[in-house]
């Protein structure tokens, strides 16, 4: 998952006046943790003011945006609020789907002990755009486009086209493994087979904003995490 020793710089993206970008990796939580290290708590080490202005499950990673003042902290949550700021994922889920703008639109509702449910009576309005990237033989590269932010949104939202994500356990997917692509598998006898995943295929791959004081929109991109570029690679060897 993540590694012991990182730092925020290595993580930056792009960081322009207030503005700073990161690719968040896999397993690290968006704020506090259970004791262990969260961005905030490193992107304070490198910088006293920072502020998240949104937030990635933490076997999500890609495209995170913070701002080191109030202003700018302000400036982007306005940009949320109106939807005027873009963001794609990419996601990998199991099965040969052709969608072109499919369009999720089931309200969220989020419990007191963070579960998160449909429900068309008391959610909040939830919409996702969804489209193929690339199909593989038993396998589809989703891109997902979220108007609105819920927490688990796309997750929920990609389960209930029946197309859970790879590995996402909670909400209906399965881990991939080798011997599941590969013709002529041969198991090793010395340990037990693990997935190819290491926890769920989501990836927040881009985000386009309004940085403070421009009027033109920028567009910063994250590479994928390895976990999610290997299994892509063996995905292309194996499940053509």
């Amino acid at each position: 998952m993540g590694r012991k020793h990182i730092t925020f710089e290595e993580l930056i993206l792009m960081e322009q006046g207030d503005i700073v970008v990161i690719n968040k990796p896999v397993g690290m939580a968006s704020l506090e943790d259970k004791g262990a290290l969260h961005v905030q708590a490193l992107a304070r080490q490198y910088h006293p003011e920072v502020r998240l202005c949104h937030r990635l499950d933490k076997l999500t990673s890609g495209c995170l945006v913070l701002a080191k003042s109030a202003e700018a902290y302000r400036e982007i949550s306005l940009q949320f609020q109106h939807r005027t700021i873009h963001k794609h994922y990419l996601a990998l889920v199991a099965g040969v789907h052709h969608h072109q703008n499919t369009v999720v639109d089931l309200p969220l509702l989020v419990t007191t002990n963070k579960k998160v449910f449909v429900s068309k009576s008391d959610g909040k309005k939830a919409k996702t755009i969804v489209n193929t990237e690339k199909n593989y033989r038993r396998h589809t590269l989703l891109r997902c486009e979220p108007v609105t932010g819920r927490m688990h949104q796309i997750r929920i939202h990609l389960s209930s086209l029946k197309t859970p994500i790879v590995g996402d356990s909670l909400y209906g997917g399965s881990d991939l493994m080798l011997s599941s692509i590969k013709r002529k598998y041969k198991p090793s006898g010395r340990k037990e087979e693990q997935a190819l995943n290491h926890g769920f295929l989501l990836h927040a791959a881009s985000i386009q904003l309004a940085l403070p004081g421009e009027e033109s929109l920028t567009t910063v991109e994250a590479p994928l995490p390895k976990n999610f570029s290997v299994v892509l690679r063996q995905l292309e060897k194996h499940d053509q």
